[in-house]
């Protein structure tokens, strides 16, 4: 994301995966997202709505050149924290509504806002990934920017080897929304490109690149196309792309790059973390910018001419191997920048027995020895990771399973995960950290989502099914006790699984979730 894939992934995200059919046109009206067979014979709704029970706690900062905070990115904001100060549906007669964007695949991930709430967003088809812009309501597409196809879904399509696009978060998942309502993002050709939206006298919309930073001489680019099926040199796709506090913009590759462009000179400048992968995005405060890689977390800063400089650096518990349910052999979380006094940061490990959230003090002055705050395992012994960002708010942070989901293969037939939703504190005098509760949802391989306006948390989720029957249920949980609230049926069948996108609270209430086939949406009724 769910900050990998998404996206934690974040997200990473596999936006890729893969339309055979037509896209739609622009100001085409498409249609809903068609459900399997069996959506009549699960529960359609369970729970009962919620009273609103505001969170207190410190809200994270706005960052100078990002959109509002709820409306900018994967994450929600740039410490990743995963929440909105809106709220969201509190389970008043939800209903659901969807859209597809093609006639199989069409994922749309990362969900952004301009000021009139209109969504930008990136579509994943089979010719190459779509930026959209949609009306929040009817999710009909306003406008359309085609980006490059991805190297990994020509290597699938060539080598018949689809688990190349699920293991791949670069080409244009991670992308921001600017503070001009640009979207900012790096496609497939290791090029940057910031893009504008606008409206003609007739009130069509187009987008227009208004900035194209080429990264090809920092970044190895002898990647698999259609006309370079088999290149002879090095390819180092770029992940994720985000501001700092003064305006330039970070750039992360798959291979351990990290890397700085200044949009007022195009000086571009990188670095490499030699045996070192990068695949999810990154989070930047006022203090510095926190990157993790398969192997360390880092505090990095820029020296005066823009080059990245670690500052400090923690290895954490690798494990042995990749598991089912992450993308590589390392953590799967976006930094969380988080703490009443701003001061912590927070990933997981990749632990072989059981995964553990990792605290650490952020600090440039911090020694190393006193760096880490608590390191707390959460879920079952042998099935237990998560490829998904960590929600943060105050002191709290909540962590979900997503052991055994690794494509829109894995839980067909009623299969579902083991799961699980657990809750960490940091005690308030910084001597480490608490389990405050444990829940058994089974959110397979969503980024979610918290409003700190009603107290909710939000998953995707899916249950087993001795029917057979894939139900996907939009689910709300309570902040405060890790109780399920309520749950409202999304859809039925493999077109409604998220493959690995996130929960998104619009400005008005609605949650939005991405899909394999399109985009879902879920407001309260009357």
């Amino acid at each position: 994301m769910p900050q990998r894939r998404l996206p934690a992934r974040a997200l990473a995200v596999t936006l890729a995966l893969t339309a055979f059919g037509a896209v739609q046109p622009p100001g085409a009206c498409a249609d809903e997202i068609p459900d399997a067979p069996g959506h009549r014979l699960v529960e359609q709704y369970a729970g009962a709505p919620a009273t609103p029970q505001p969170v207190p706690g410190k809200a994270p900062a706005q960052h100078p050149f990002l959109a509002a905070n709820g409306r900018s990115g994967m994450h929600a904001d740039a410490w990743g924290s995963g929440t909105y100060p809106w709220t969201g549906p509190d389970g008043t007669e939800p209903k659901v509504t969807s859209e597809q964007m093609a006639a199989l695949g069409g994922e749309c991930a990362t969900v952004t806002f301009d000021r009139a709430g209109r969504i930008v967003t990136v579509c994943g088809t089979f010719t190459g990934f779509l930026v959209k812009l949609l009306d929040p309501h009817s999710l009909r597409t306003l406008a359309e920017y085609q980006l490059p196809q991805r190297p990994s879904t020509v290597e699938a399509i060539t080598r018949l080897d689809f688990s190349r696009i699920f293991k791949d978060t670069s080409g244009g998942a991670y992308s921001y929304l600017d503070d001009q309502d640009r979207l900012v993002l790096a496609d497939s050709r290791q090029h940057i490109v910031r893009l504008a939206h606008e409206q003609a006298a007739d009130g069509s919309w187009r987008f227009v690149v208004t900035d194209d930073w080429d990264l090809t001489g920092l970044v190895p680019h002898d990647c698999v196309s259609w006309t370079n099926l088999y290149p002879s040199g090095q390819c180092d796709p770029v992940t994720s792309v985000m501001p700092d506090w003064s305006g330039r913009i970070w750039w992360v590759t798959r291979q351990g790059r990290v890397g700085t462009v200044d949009p007022a000179t195009g000086t571009l400048k990188a670095i490499r973390l030699e045996g070192e992968e990068i695949q999810n995005s990154f989070s930047v405060a006022e203090d510095g910018v926190s990157i993790v890689t398969d192997h360390a977390l880092y505090g990095f800063e820029a020296a005066a001419d823009g080059t990245p400089k670690a500052v400090w650096r923690q290895t954490y518990d690798r494990g042995t191997g990749t598991k089912p349910g992450s993308v590589n052999q390392g953590s799967g979380t976006t930094p969380d920048l988080f703490g009443e006094h701003e001061d912590y940061v927070a990933i997981t490990d990749n632990a072989d027995d059981r995964m553990n959230v990792l605290v650490y003090r952020r600090g440039a002055d911090v020694p190393d020895d006193q760096r880490l705050v608590c390191k707390v395992p959460v879920f079952g012994s042998g099935a237990s990771t998560t490829d998904n960002s960590l929600i943060s708010y105050g002191n709290s942070l909540v962590v979900e399973n997503n052991y055994g989901y690794e494509n829109i293969t894995s839980l067909t037939f009623g299969r579902s995960v083991v799961g699980g939703v657990t809750r960490v504190d940091v005690r308030p005098d910084g001597s480490g950290c608490d389990t405050a509760w444990e829940s058994g949802v089974r959110s397979p391989s969503t980024v979610p989502k918290l409003s700190t306006a009603n107290g909710l948390l939000y998953f995707y989720t899916k249950e087993p099914n001795k029917l057979g029957i894939d139900a996907w249920y939009f689910t709300a949980v309570d902040f405060r006790t890790g109780q399920t609230r309520w749950k409202r049926l999304a859809g039925t069948g493999i077109a409604y699984d998220n493959n690995w996108a996130p929960v998104t609270l619009g400005p008005d209430g609605t949650a939005y979730v991405g899909v394999f086939n399109g985009l879902v949406a879920v407001r309260d009724g009357s």
